[in-house]
């Protein structure tokens, strides 16, 4: 390989990068938590069978590495069902599932935060399983459990650097690129540090403005 310096193209490739990563951890943090409510919701109305295995699969991918869960995805499924992934793809689905059960956990919490005393008073007023969701569990249970999801999706936004080793173009593989190009680490992983320390701050700086406001609203509303 032959070595050169830094170029003013180099800046954009790791913007490219940079894209690739917000862009997967934008679709598979939208998918986790989406799924992760939806096991949840499984959790919280006991559905037979289903709430164990929902609970197993939740505390299998909690419990075990990103990395291997990866490797599984790209190399060992594909090989074992005989399929085809891409790396996008096996990204995708590793990085939602992942999400997911912790979004889990989140929630489950969040849900069993809620004094029981408010939900049996709520089952003799009338008020059937989807209203006592709907307005006295969803309206605590979030702000309760933001907190704990902004620092999630902070986590998962630099769990995203783990899909280079599976040839996916984001920030850290670009980085890793570079780095090779020119023989200068410290430049390289000091950008590349920056750039997802920005983009970290970012989405923590949102997450509390949300939480603000929600917190802010539960507080008007009595919770």
């Amino acid at each position: 390989m032959r070595y050169t310096n830094f170029t003013s193209y180099d800046l954009v490739l790791l913007l490219q990068g940079l894209g690739v990563t917000v862009g997967l951890f934008l679709l598979t943090s939208a998918i986790g938590v989406v799924l992760g409510i939806i096991w949840a919701v499984i959790r919280f109305y006991r559905v037979p069978v289903l709430a164990k295995i929902v609970h197993f699969f939740a505390e299998l991918i909690k419990n075990s590495p990103v990395l291997v869960q990866l490797f599984l995805v790209f190399f060992g499924f594909p090989g074992l069902l005989k399929i085809r992934l891409t790396p996008i793809e096996a990204a995708t689905i590793t990085l939602s599932a992942s999400t997911a059960a912790f979004v889990y956990v989140i929630i489950v919490a969040a849900i069993e935060s809620v004094g029981r005393d408010q939900l049996e008073a709520a089952r003799v007023f009338g008020m059937s399983r989807w209203q006592i969701l709907r307005h006295i569990v969803y309206a605590q249970a979030a702000a309760f459990s933001i907190g704990p999801l902004v620092s999630l999706m902070v986590n998962q936004l630099q769990v995203t650097s783990l899909i280079s080793v599976i040839g996916v173009m984001d920030l850290a593989k670009i980085g890793a690129n570079l780095n090779l190009r020119t023989l200068q680490p410290f430049i390289v992983w000091t950008a590349v540090g920056v750039l997802y320390y920005s983009t970290a701050k970012l989405v923590a700086s949102i997450g509390a403005r949300i939480e603000t406001r929600l917190r802010a609203h539960s507080q008007f509303r009595g919770i």
